[in-house]
């Protein structure tokens, strides 16, 4: 039981007992006390005088006074104007904290077969370009957001629905046909992404070439794109796809091949993993089937060009293109065709889109036209809407090729982390495979904690030396701090010191305790808040807090070297919780922590 559950019960006890009435949970309002004042809880005692029919100061101290006379765990009380400050007692904090040491899987909820079913959808690339910081981002938060999940109780499932085929991939294709000379990842020496990604960068720059050419013949910039013989190409390709032209096939499913070769060792060096991937290319059939059936209804409408389309302006949206007049389809119709197979094979409760802010609109009119068709479930499809990540010098393009792509970072990462680490001299003693394995660990662990720090709505810019700061906010600092708590409680165990002994509340001897226990105490509730607010960033700035807390203690009192035996012993135990949270804190957010640092 949480200590806001502990006293909103005692709370409501002494209004009934008080005052002769039940109140409401919601009128019973408990919070943390503001650092200013003493105190451990505020009770606020507003919505409760049409109850007592006093003023805030008198139903305060009635309360108060009633607490401390009844219950022996709640020690002193203060009244600021409407507002009870609670402070409990010594052995109140020590029950907690042993019970907190008795839980194996302290902060979370098990899932169980009558759990919600959640789907997560996110990384979704497209196999034209490799990973960059953009994907990174997605795929952190994603990834992130679903442990979190499934440690709130839900039986999760984490999938990755792959952009494989449309205009942007006939681009790489059209591209490397023209101007790759037979090139392969085995003969130029680049990963498979890597290399897709440079022809479809050689695409854009032959095309912009194409166009201006065309300009200077009179044509205008809009005639000059649509008539650029590349483009046409490429339009002609995607034609040739659907048709499933053998000879556009097989070019299509080599180049493909390449990419997913380059994709899974980035997701293996980000710790990323997916129950199940997707492909559009097996989804977009469905998509097209679904449409007929909605101009059947009526819920469509052709175009004399054979397009068609819905029309949503009077749900204060546009008119939106489902079908082009080539019979090719667009975005929107694969996702209708998926979102549509994702409920039919899992009975899922709620389907998560993990899509940047730039597509808020796009999965409004998604949610729209299947409510139109008459799915139910559309009204439990969610988009995680997130911020743009930018570095200091501002936005990236990938047409352009001026992307932070994702395996350069995570290579710098690992190398700015053996460079900083050797210079604070954190690697002294260690071997080469642990020096290895503790810079892979802390680089990347800095990259993740920077970005999912930051709440997801909000865009952010990415400084990648800032990130791996050994002080302040930073993942290293609260992977150092793992490290040393695990030092401390190898060489308690040299000493033959038990730190798996319940304690007493004649054990606390200092404030500073009783904060990192209260501390300690929350990550339930931060836990549940996160998974409420799909936002690691609460997780994130709760295991900093954490950290600092402990940090100040550890630098002001003595742990190993107290004389005071269950003083000691304490110290051990809160040690030990401390590094357990911060280990399932950061797990939350798919960081690892060191055991050596």
């Amino acid at each position: 039981m949480s200590t806001e559950l502990f006293l909103q019960i005692e709370a409501k006890k002494a209004v009934e007992k008080l005052y002769g009435v039940i109140p409401d949970d919601s009128q019973i309002q408990i919070q943390k006390t503001r650092k200013e004042f003493e105190g451990d809880y505020t009770l606020v005692a507003f919505p409760l005088l049409k109850v007592s029919k006093k003023n805030p100061e008198v139903t305060s101290n009635e309360i108060g006074q009633f607490l401390i006379e009844n219950n022996k765990l709640i020690a002193k009380y203060n009244v600021i104007k409407g507002f009870l400050n609670l402070s409990l007692t010594n052995e109140y904090w020590a029950n907690v904290l042993n019970n907190i040491a008795s839980s194996t899987e302290f902060g979370y909820k098990l899932a169980s077969s009558a759990s919600r079913s959640v789907m997560v959808e996110f990384s979704s690339p497209n196999t034209n370009k490799p990973l960059h910081l953009g994907h990174i981002r997605n795929n952190l938060l994603g990834f992130s957001i679903s442990r979190i999940l499934e440690k709130n109780g839900n039986n999760v499932k984490r999938v990755n629905l792959v952009n494989d085929r449309g205009i942007h991939i006939c681009k790489s294709m059209i591209a490397w046909q023209k101007f790759g000379n037979e090139e392969t990842p085995a003969s130029s020496g680049k990963k498979g992404d890597h290399l897709v990604g440079d022809y479809y960068v050689c695409f854009d720059k032959e095309f912009k070439a194409q166009v201006e050419q065309l300009k200077s013949s009179g044509q205008t910039e809009d005639e000059a794109k649509a008539n650029a013989p590349l483009m046409l190409e490429a339009q002609e390709m995607l034609r040739k796809w659907e048709a499933k032209d053998p000879e556009v096939y097989g070019l299509w499913e080599k180049m493909n091949g390449w990419v997913y070769e380059g994709f899974a060792k980035t997701y293996s060096a980000l710790g990323i993993s997916f129950d199940k991937t997707y492909y559009e290319s097996q989804t977009y059939l469905l998509g097209k089937a679904i449409v007929q059936e909605g101009l059947k209804k009526g819920v469509f409408t052709h175009r004399a060009d054979g397009s068609v389309w819905v029309d949503l302006t009077a749900d204060g949206l546009d008119e939106k293109l489902l079908i082009r007049s080539d019979g090719t389809s667009v975005y929107i119709t694969q996702d209708i065709g998926t979102a549509t197979q994702r409920f039919d094979e899992h009975h899922l409760d709620e389907h998560i889109y993990v899509v940047g802010n730039e597509q808020e609109y796009h999965f409004k009119v998604l949610k729209l036209i299947l409510s139109k068709l008459g799915y139910k479930w559309s009204e439990h499809l969610f988009h995680l809407s997130y911020g743009m990540v930018e570095l200091p010098e501002g936005k990236m393009k990938s047409r352009e090729g001026t992307v932070v792509d994702a395996d350069d970072l995570v290579g710098e990462m690992v190398s700015t982390a053996h460079e900083m680490s050797k210079e604070l001299g954190k690697l002294d003693g260690l071997s080469g495979a642990e020096v290895a394995s503790i810079c892979n660990t802390v680089g990347l662990g800095a990259l993740k904690y920077f970005i999912l720090k930051v709440d997801p709505k909000k865009n952010m810019t990415f400084n990648p030396r800032e990130s791996i700061d050994f002080n302040g906010n930073t993942g290293p600092f609260i992977q150092y701090t793992h490290a040393r708590i695990r030092s401390v409680l190898r060489k308690a165990l040299e000493m033959g010191l038990d730190a798996s002994k319940s304690v007493s509340s004649q054990s606390i001897t200092v404030l500073k305790e009783i904060e990192l226990i209260k501390l300690i105490s929350e990550f339930p509730a931060v836990v549940e808040q996160a998974g409420k607010e799909l936002s690691p960033s609460l997780i994130a700035n709760y295991a900093y807090d954490l950290t600092k807390e402990y940090n100040q203690f550890y630098h002001d009192h003595q742990i190993l070297k107290e004389e005071n035996a269950d003083a000691r012993t304490l110290r051990l135990i809160i040690s030990k919780m401390v590094g357990d949270t911060i280990r399932r804190s950061m797990w939350l957010l798919g960081i690892d922590v060191p055991e050596k640092m």
